[in-house]
């Protein structure tokens, strides 16, 4: 059975009252939530002007990017990259649907802009000046484990480190009665393929999924769990634990099964929300 390897090399993170990487460490080992914490995140990565017209969904995008970029003391615009969405921009779907049934003449210039899946990836590549490939790919509930893949196998193949990105935001209208998803969420690693000392090797294996063998959910996929990556949420909660072990769901009756050694409970960068 093929065993896929890399370096979890830097972290970054953003839910509502976890703001950064520390805070859903802090929290997953037993602390508080940030009520005071931003609503939205505000990416320094864009202009303000840019900031301002941003969808919620490219914010959280970018500020966790940057945020696992600068913890892994790696170049933002060194990197490929892999952004993985369930479903895209919901809240602009709603409206781009509402609007084309309704008063097509006055669709957003803006709006249909950032209506496009690979949104998120195409600020990143902007903003940084990232010349290497950026990919963007959506497979409902496995998205991030499908990206993790996508990840290993451009490590498998000879690339030095990748961005993983996994993000959603909430669906609203009738798409809301369609798709289940609350909130704002971000996760984002970057994974280097040669170890580093006291960092996080991480070895994933592909298996038949065996029902009802996942563990119960950990302190963040419980906090998270009405948005659409929530299914990413077990691996960040083991690296923020120090558990040696995660699973995801890839879909097709399949589990990928994560072995995390060499480590201790991951710290990120401190960065500014």
């Amino acid at each position: 059975m093929t065993v896929l390897a890399c370096t979890v090399e830097g972290v970054g993170f953003w839910a509502p009252g976890l703001p950064t990487w520390e805070a859903a460490c802090a929290f997953a080992r037993g602390g508080a939530i940030d009520a005071d914490g931003p609503r939205k995140p505000s990416p320094r990565l864009l202009a303000a002007n840019e900031r301002r017209r941003a969808p919620e969904t490219v914010a959280v995008a970018l500020e966790v990017a940057l945020a696992a970029c600068q913890a892994s003391g790696r170049d933002a615009a060194s990197l490929p990259s892999v952004f993985a969405s369930s479903q895209g921009d919901l809240v602009i779907a709603d409206y781009m649907c509402a609007t084309l049934a309704d008063d097509p003449a006055t669709i957003s210039p803006t709006r249909f802009h950032n209506s496009v899946h690979n949104a998120a990836a195409g600020y990143w590549t902007i903003g940084t000046g990232a010349m290497h490939p950026a990919t963007a790919l959506s497979a409902g509930d496995a998205s991030f484990a499908q990206g993790l893949l996508e990840a290993l196998a451009q490590l498998a193949g000879g690339t030095e480190a990748v961005l993983l990105v996994g993000y959603d935001g909430a669906a609203v209208g009738p798409l809301g009665a369609v798709v289940r998803s609350t909130g704002l969420l971000g996760g984002a690693m970057v994974l280097g393929r040669d170890p580093r000392p006291g960092a996080t090797v991480m070895q994933v294996r592909v298996v038949e999924a065996v029902r009802g063998g996942a563990a119960g959910p950990g302190p963040l996929a419980r906090h998270a769990r009405g948005n659409a990556s929530a299914p990413m949420l077990p691996l960040f909660d083991a690296l923020a634990c120090g558990s040696p072990h995660a699973s995801l769901d890839p879909g097709t009756g399949r589990s990928l099964e994560i072995t995390l050694a060499e480590h201790q409970p991951m710290q990120g960068a401190a960065h500014e929300s």
